[in-house]
C-alpha cells in the first residue's frame, strides 16, 4: 500500500497559484492525474504534481531564454 501523500485541490490550486476550477480542468484534460475518492473527490498525488510543477518551470525558463 502506498504512503504517498494525496493533495486536495485547494492544496494544488494554492501551489500552482490558480483557481481550484483550472486544477479540475487540467485534471479533466489529462495535464494532471487525480485519484477520485470513494465520494467522488480528486485527489492528487504529491509526487506528480511536484514533477508537474517542475515541467512547467522548465517550460517557462526556456521560452524567456530565447
Amino acid at each position: 500500500m502506498s504512503t504517498e501523500r494525496l493533495l486536495t485541490p485547494a492544496e494544488v490550486s494554492a501551489l500552482f497559484r490558480v483557481h481550484v476550477h483550472t486544477i479540475a480542468r487540467w485534471a479533466r484534460d489529462g495535464k494532471i492525474n487525480c485519484i477520485r475518492t470513494p465520494g467522488g473527490h480528486r485527489r492528487y498525488r504529491e509526487s506528480e504534481i511536484r514533477d508537474a510543477m517542475r515541467t512547467d518551470a522548465e517550460k517557462a525558463s526556456g521560452a524567456s531564454a530565447g
